[in-house]
């Protein structure tokens, strides 16, 4: 029987192809994904303990330039104390905040929130340990710098010129002395880094004399434990020593669990491939068996047994499964090294490292694949077991009884109805209902493809008449063949469904969020621009607010400066803002009382906080501000609460004498005759042409709200793409064995007088047919599951209500028909060039 099964696989090379496809596929992105996460994590642990190899103890504060009162860092004379310590070699300070660099064209080099800036530290010898220069030397001025090797080049900059470095300040022009290479994350995650004098970083991100943090070597032979002893009693209250080894390892587990997420996320993927994988696999041993119905009953006359049947079916497939395993391993290290050169290319500057293949990726792709592959063998070999012998005096293939297809339908109807009461019921709990919406959701999908053979008939159906209206003969007999095989079909369809549920579900839940996220900027924002620092984080100067007014044409500016008041010994979060100009580019309802009280040092509350709190209009609250201070102020207006504001809004002239420095995370402008290219230049060239602050309009605003929605919409369609091109092979499969099956068929129908034309039409539209269907039944679930989840999280996204993007599923529904025709081209093609004659005489 073995013999027999290697001969049956050797014979069907073709048929088998598609399936070897859809097996290899998806172990290779099983295979893939976990040498691709073993090579980075490998990698980055390296360069981690290399990043710390002479750290004998770090030193850490959260110490900033916009808070020093309760966080002051570490003074040079505690550094000076650490170095007298016994063991202890070297101390060196380090200081690091935003600094963004100007490019040739005047803009921003690098991502914003990857720009960084830090402070040179020679040591004895005149070099910093932690920068090899390759060219000119650190920075030994107040007007000079040094950057890294990558944004120098991009910069076109070389030793001698002069860069424009702006930081949370003004724009400045600094000597450029030296290039050097680092391995500093900021620069790896596409980034920039700049050096200083250690005197100009201090008064840039803390304060003169102090540093946020400090790296202690230690002499050879020396304990760091004992190192690390000695200096926790030196440290402010603030700061937190470690152990190089310790932090190393801390990194290590750090990346380990950043790259988990990613290997999931991919993983989950290639489950779905390989899912869908198993429709195509079984519905091509189905197939095979069907076709060979007589050659198995005579094997059974001859005294094969049942279970030799069933062996021999289950060697085929591992045969099968353990060459598409080979193969898809190999691809998987192909798909592997692409991955880091696509990061690479994306920006992204990855540490270096050998391609690290361990035993697991191994073994994960041949028990993937192999254990796949037997899976969807198993209920074609239990079928083919079951073929008595007497069905080798005739031509009976195993059709399936009406007992079964009843069995059938009545556990996909119970499953499915229970998967859809689970959903809904999950939809109804809200926030809580997540997980009872995934089961909900696998169950309803696992009861649909079990129902899709009962489906396929009434559906196809409604479409039977106008196909052949249109295409006449050939319509009509590829919609009755659609339906000829309900099981054959629904198997094929399946895999299109299942690919279309996830892409509709996500195209609708991302489009249904991103309207959210756009409603909320429109309705909220009447500025025309939107001033903010590129790094995001970081807070504009207040000399910022001072410019933009003075620009031309600009009739209105609000900062929605953060804040922080104890009002009646509850904590509020506060905006700052400009009395009179608030109401300009904000969206600001007034329920009670006057918001031109602002204008008089009173105070402003949302109207829920105040019904909360027994608060309204002309109420004396006790207030206590940022530095401690207190005193009473009046309530002079409520408005109606806004997603966009915060509770209270209180004039920026009654915060700032209580602020050390304060927070301005935005800007809005509003400029007569609204936003166009001349006022843009206008606020650009008012701010000193500065690289680090972003001036966005109000697309710019949409997209900065709502653009990371699109951007890992596309992500997850790219690794969806896959498991659609896997739905296609079996829709290829399929048709190829149809046409196989249906030889004698179609040599009479050409007997007949039905050309080769219409003959090609008859499989492609057979295709096109059964790939709608499965859209359909896809689309339809994936809209289903994008409503239900929405219940649970619309609680958390203000103004959201279901969108349906009618032009995606459009497209969606175009492109499952431009499948089927593509899909189609081989078989048709096979089908049209059979002689008429030899078909008609083939069993």
């Amino acid at each position: 029987m073995f013999k027999t099964a290697l001969r049956n696989v050797l014979a069907h090379k073709a048929r088998l192809l598609m399936t070897v496809l859809a097996v290899m596929l998806g172990v290779a992105f099983v295979s893939g994904t976990l040498i691709f996460t073993d090579t980075l994590g490998n990698a980055f642990r390296h360069q981690s303990a290399k990043n710390y190899d002479k750290v004998a103890v770090a030193v850490t504060t959260y110490a900033s330039a916009d808070d020093t009162d309760r966080r002051a860092g570490i003074s040079e004379q505690t550094l000076q104390k650490m170095a007298k310590l016994d063991g202890v070699a070297s101390v060196t300070g380090r200081l690091d905040g935003f600094a963004g660099v100007a490019g040739t064209d005047g803009k921003l080099i690098g991502q914003g929130w990857a720009n960084k800036g830090g402070n040179f530290a020679p040591g004895k010898d005149g070099k910093d340990p932690s920068y090899t220069f390759a060219q000119g030397s650190g920075p030994a001025r107040d007007d000079q710098i040094a950057l890294d090797k990558d944004t120098a080049a991009k910069g076109e900059y070389t030793v001698g010129d002069n860069v424009r470095v702006a930081t949370n300040g003004p724009v400045k022009s600094y000597k450029l002395t030296g290039i050097f290479t680092t391995e500093d994350g900021a620069v790896n995650a596409g980034g920039s880094l700049v050096l200083f004098d250690t005197p100009v970083a201090q008064q840039l991100y803390l304060k003169p004399g102090y540093f946020q943090n400090a790296n202690v070597t230690a002499v050879p032979g020396a304990d760091a434990q004992k190192i690390l002893t000695g200096i926790e009693p030196l440290l402010p209250k603030d700061a937190e020593a470690k152990t190089g080894k310790a932090l190393a390892d801390e990194e290590a587990k750090n990346i380990e669990t950043g790259l988990s997420g990613l290997n999931q996320m991919l993983l989950g993927f290639a489950g779905i491939a390989l899912f869908v994988g198993i429709f195509l696999i079984s519905n091509t041993f189905t197939m095979l068996v069907a076709q060979r119905t007589r050659e198995l009953a005579l094997m059974r006359a001859v005294g094969a047994s049942r279970g030799q049947v069933r062996r021999s079916v289950l060697t085929e497939a591992l045969v099968v499964g353990v060459i598409a395993s080979a193969i898809g391993f190999g691809l998987g290290l192909a798909l592997a090294a692409g991955l880091r050169s696509v990061m690479s290319a994306s920006g992204a500057k990855l540490p270096a490292g050998p391609m690290i293949v361990s035993a697991t990726p191994v073994v994960a792709a041949l028990a993937v694949g192999v254990f796949v592959t037997l899976l969807a063998a198993l209920l074609p070999a239990w079928r083919a077991a079951k073929i008595p012998p007497v069905a080798a005096m005739n031509s009976v293939h195993g059709v399936a009884t009406t007992k079964s297809l009843v069995v059938r339908n009545s556990i996909g109807g119970v499953i499915a109805l229970g998967g859809a009461a689970a959903i809904v019921a999950g939809a109804a709990a809200g926030k809580d209902g997540k997980y009872l919406i995934g089961l909900g959701a696998f169950l309803a999908l696992v009861g649909v493809i079990i129902l899709i053979p009962l489906l396929s008939r009434p559906v196809i159906a409604l479409v039977r008449p106008a196909i052949a209206k249109v295409f006449g003969v050939s319509g009509k007999l590829a919609s009755q063949n659609a339906v000829r095989n309900p099981r054959r079909t629904g198997a094929t369809a399946s895999a299109l469904a299942i690919g279309l549920t996830l892409v509709t579900g996500l195209s609708v839940l991302g489009v249904t969020i991103g309207a959210a996220i756009d409603k909320v900027t429109t309705d909220n924002i009447k500025a025309d621009y939107m001033v903010q620092m590129a790094s995001g984080r970081s807070g504009l100067d207040n000399d910022v607010v001072s410019a933009l007014r003075k620009a031309p044409g600009v009739t209105a500016v609000s900062p929605k400066q953060s804040s922080f008041l104890k009002i009646d010994d509850t904590g509020q979060s506060v905006a700052g803002v400009t009395p009179g100009d608030i109401e300009k580019v904000l969206a600001v309802e007034p329920v009670s009382g006057s918001l031109a009280t602002l204008g008089q040092n009173q105070i402003a509350v949302d109207d829920t906080t105040a019904a909360k709190h027994g608060w309204k209009a002309g109420s004396r609250v006790a207030v206590e501000f940022e530095d401690k201070k207190k005193t009473e102020l009046t309530i002079g207006a409520t408005y109606k609460e806004n997603e966009f504001l915060d509770s209270v809004l209180a004039p920026t002239a009654l915060l700032d004498p209580h602020a050390t420095k304060p927070f301005i995370p935005q800007v809005f402008v509003k400029v007569d005759g609204g936003a166009t290219s001349a006022h843009e230049k206008a606020l650009v060239n008012a701010l000193g042409d500065n690289p680090a602050i972003s001036i966005m309009d109000q697309q710019d605003i949409r997209n900065e709200f709502g653009g990371m929605i699109n951007t890992l919409l596309n992500i997850m369609y790219g690794l969806l793409a896959m498991a659609l091109l896997i739905a296609v092979l079996g829709v290829v499969n399929t048709l190829a064995m149809s046409v196989f099956e249906r030889q004698q068929e179609i040599g009479m129908l050409r007997a007949i007088g039905l050309d080769r034309r219409r003959v090609k039409t008859m499989i492609r539209l057979e295709a096109v047919v059964i790939s709608l269907f499965g859209a359909v039944i896809g689309v339809g679930l994936g809209s289903f599951l994008a409503w239900a989840i929405g219940q649970t999280i619309k609680g958390s996204i203000p103004g959201y209500a279901l969108v349906m993007p009618w032009d995606r599923i459009a497209l969606f529904l175009l492109l499952a028909a431009l499948v089927g025709v593509l899909a189609a081209m081989w078989p048709a093609r096979s089908a049209a060039k059979l002689n008429m004659l030899t078909a008609i005489k083939t069993e």
